[in-house]
């Protein structure tokens, strides 16, 4: 089994449709363990109708609001099967995408990998990056390098012993941490394993969403996103992405001291 691990907040109207999604698998071999991160709608109500009602075990964590990266962290600190799957509350996966990934596992076990990694889509199927026809997967990458290889969003699945070890840093008054930040870290160890050709995700991008909202997080969220940047700088092999990231650490930094003299 795996662990399908989401961390909502105020998403009841669309949590619905990740539950159909999760529901419509072709195999129920996972767990679904939400992280609710103090929520004030009715995502309470809709996860205790969807824990009585689901083919699937449901494992439900409140916590004060405190971030997605908070929730990360103490969902693979409550999960027990060896993979773990990061679904977003406003996204949902394809009807083959667990079996998918259980057909997966057994080479990655053998190659000793430290993730899978799919594609994603939006919902009318539109691939998010660019499509590379003429490469023959799967391929062995970093995060990082796959990031510029892709040029979009994609859907990990990593071994949970290694998210328990990496956690996200947690900061006082921030809210938010860039989650290539860990992903990074789990590939330095063993690297993971792309499915370029395979969608099984399906997201969109919210107005209230982080990645429309990115200047403003940054502000909000420097040290965060400073210590991202930081360690981006000595992962990029682009002397042009190593002064893309360092004028984006020393914006964080700069924000940094603003905050402290307010």
């Amino acid at each position: 089994m795996i662990t399908v691990l989401t961390a909502t907040y105020n998403r009841a109207a669309t949590l619905p449709r990740l539950f159909e999604s999760l529901c419509a698998q072709t195999s129920l071999a996972f767990e679904w363990l939400i992280v609710d991160d103090g929520s004030v709608d009715q995502t309470n109500e809709l996860l205790r109708g969807y824990s009585s009602s689901a083919p699937f075990k449901i494992k439900v964590i409140q916590q004060l609001n405190s971030g997605k990266h908070v929730a990360l962290n103490n969902g693979a600190a409550q999960a027990d099967t060896p993979w773990l799957f990061i679904v977003d509350s406003d996204d949902a996966l394809v009807a083959t995408a667990i079996e998918t990934i259980l057909d997966a596992i057994p080479n990655a076990d053998y190659k000793k990998a430290a993730g899978l990694c799919y594609r994603k889509a939006y919902f009318d199927m539109r691939l998010i990056g660019l499509e590379k026809r003429d490469v023959t997967y799967p391929l062995l990458m970093t995060p990082t390098s796959a990031g510029h290889f892709f040029k979009g969003d994609l859907a990990y699945i990593f071994r949970t012993a290694l998210l328990k070890k990496y956690k996200f840093p947690v900061f006082s008054n921030e809210k938010f941490v860039p989650e290539l930040f860990i992903w990074n870290k789990i590939g330095d160890e063993g690297g993971v394993i792309f499915f370029g050709s395979d969608i099984l995700y399906l997201c969109d991008y919210l107005e209230d969403g982080y990645s429309k909202n990115f200047f403003s997080n940054l502000k909000r969220n420097p040290n965060g996103f400073f210590v991202f940047y930081w360690s981006q700088i000595s992962r990029e092999e682009s002397y042009i992405y190593k002064a893309k990231y360092f004028i984006r650490a020393a914006q964080c930094y700069l924000y940094i001291l603003r905050n402290r003299f307010l």
